[in-house]
């Protein structure tokens, strides 16, 4: 059995076409849109909504973490749109259509946090399984997917009704999670707890890790557990008892999938 696993595509249609060239399954682990491209702010749909540099002004509030001129900031730029919501959601649609298009082969995904999963249903076809606090078994094998990211506490309020990442508080995410039973295969969009893991060695800045995946891997000891989110790790891999921990890669920029075989 091969299977390759992405993460992280954010608009990278092209590369995500070839990705499962060779494979039995396509495995997605989440952030299929490109919001904000980070290293071209000409990119992304807010570069294309706003310019680039209105969207190099939201990087650097957003680089240096200060999440009340980000929150503020971004609700001003929305209310200067007429329509600001159906414009966002034409242009999510768009990147949809061809991302969803470009999955060939089988596929197993779950929704990162930079993705509105509530759009899916309209993309589903007969090669596609969408899991998100559930199970599959592929190849005698139990893959279990949690998708989304975690809220931070320290956001309250401030926040635009335009767009709403996909993020849950501990609590929900711990509830998706205590849905995966016997997994073989953890398949998650963000990682583990793990500082090593979370931290991104650019941003200069840990993301947050879920303390619930931690939990699992140490109860139930899966082989592997398969993530991304984090774009330019620490560390890309350890081991945790018998479970091979993993960053998949960010795929917008490497284009290549990780490869499982056994």
């Amino acid at each position: 059995m091969r299977i390759h696993v992405v993460s992280d595509v954010h608009g990278n249609s092209d590369a995500l076409a070839r990705a499962g060239d060779g494979a039995d399954v396509l495995v997605v682990l989440g952030d299929l849109i490109n919001l904000v491209d980070y290293h071209d702010y000409s990119g992304g749909i807010l570069g294309s909504l706003f310019g680039p540099k209105k969207v190099a002004t939201l990087a650097h509030f957003r680089r240096s973490q200060m999440r009340a001129e980000l929150a503020e900031y971004s609700r001003r730029l929305w209310d200067g749109l007429d329509n600001a919501a159906d414009m966002l959601r034409d242009a999510i649609r768009e990147q949809y259509s061809r991302l969803f298009a470009a999955m060939t082969v089988p596929t197993y995904a779950t929704p990162g946090n930079v993705d509105a999963p509530e759009l899916w249903s309209e993309f589903a076809n007969d090669r596609l399984t969408v899991l998100d606090g559930a199970v599959a078994e592929i190849g005698g094998l139990r893959f279990g997917f949690v998708g989304g990211g975690l809220r931070n506490p320290a956001d309250r309020g401030g926040r635009s009704d335009v767009w709403m990442p996909y993020l849950r508080t501990a609590d929900e995410y711990k509830a998706g999670v205590e849905k995966l039973t016997d997994v073989d295969v953890l398949c998650t969009h963000i990682p583990p707890a793990v500082p090593a893991l979370t931290y991104d060695v650019v941003a200069g800045r840990p993301e947050r890790g879920s303390e619930a995946l931690l939990d699992l891997i140490i109860e139930q000891q899966p082989r592997w557990s398969l993530f991304g989110h984090v774009h330019q790790p620490l560390s890309g891999r350890m081991r945790i008892g018998v479970t091979d921990c993993v960053n998949v890669g960010h795929f917008q920029r490497m284009q290549e999938p990780y490869v499982l075989r056994w």
